[in-house]
């Protein structure tokens, strides 16, 4: 759908849980699952905020989320707001703030007994890591993170956590290779996960599929023509995926293109994506 039309009615049902906050009647008991509720949509806003551009906006929104959290006394509230604080952190440009949110976010879920949770937050922090340019450290992330996966579901693991799905595993683990610098797995995982992903969760293939394009267009051996072979499968999403986040990574692959220009095929892929986007593909 993309976020930027969504974000707005998030924002009524929110200013709307929070009236009911502050004007209605209720016993202690469901004032805890109010506020669980009213944090739990302040972390979709927030997720609105931030995939539309409104880096500022979802931070405050994550914030809220936490604060609701602890008074609510809700662990499970807790974590994820960390954990989107951290992904928020790392794609500001702030390593640091992303791993010691990544951690915190950790700390808090040990308790709930979900080893997918766990290992979404120690992926999170391997992205931190990976943008300070440590290796080692992300490398330790990554493998904490695939042995918690290994483990499996459980009853324990919120719904949410649906997304975090083998595919999300892998395509997680591309961006940090790609933030290393190790550009052959970063395609290499990326391709993965677009194949793990299946017939799911087409923004996500499309965004991994970008990635695909970027990684064989700046590693140490440029491989253009593949290069523009994932780029015109990211063009095929349009316009049925209309997303600015997309549309971002559109105007990053052709960034990365740019310099090959001299090849047809990449020639003839930017051409196509000019005219794309010119007509407006893909916008929501």
């Amino acid at each position: 759908m993309g976020s930027a039309p969504l974000r707005q009615a998030a924002a009524e049902a929110l200013h709307t849980a929070y009236q009911w906050l502050q004007s209605g009647t209720y016993t202690s008991k469901t004032e805890a699952k109010l506020r669980s509720a009213t944090g739990a949509l302040s972390i979709a806003a927030g997720w609105l905020s931030y995939d539309s551009g409104r880096a500022g906006d979802a931070h405050s929104l994550y914030g809220e989320a936490l604060a609701a959290a602890r008074i609510a006394d809700d662990p499970e509230l807790e974590a994820h707001a960390f954990g989107c604080l951290s992904l928020l952190a790392k794609a500001s440009g702030r390593p640091r703030e992303a791993i010691c949110a990544a951690q915190g976010a950790q700390t808090v879920a040990r308790s709930l007994g979900s080893s997918r949770l766990l290992s979404l937050f120690h992926m999170r922090e391997a992205g931190g890591w990976a943008l300070m340019g440590d290796a080692s450290a992300t490398d330790r992330a990554i493998v904490r993170a695939h042995h918690l996966y290994s483990q499996g579901p459980s009853d324990a693991d919120p719904p949410w956590l649906g997304f975090y799905a083998p595919g999300e595993l892998a395509g997680l683990e591309s961006l940090a290779r790609a933030d290393l610098g190790q550009h052959e797995r970063a395609a290499s995982g990326a391709e993965q996960a677009v194949l793990l992903h299946g017939d799911e969760y087409a923004r996500n293939r499309a965004l991994y599929t970008a990635d695909v394009a970027i990684q064989h267009a700046v590693r140490d051996r440029p491989e253009p023509e593949a290069a523009a072979e994932a780029a015109g499968r990211v063009l095929a999403f349009l316009p049925e995926v209309r997303s600015d986040r997309l549309l971002q990574s559109l105007h990053d692959v052709a960034g990365a293109l740019q310099r090959h220009s001299r090849v047809p095929a990449v020639a003839d892929w930017i051409e196509e994506y000019r005219t794309t986007t010119a007509t407006g593909g893909g916008r929501a």
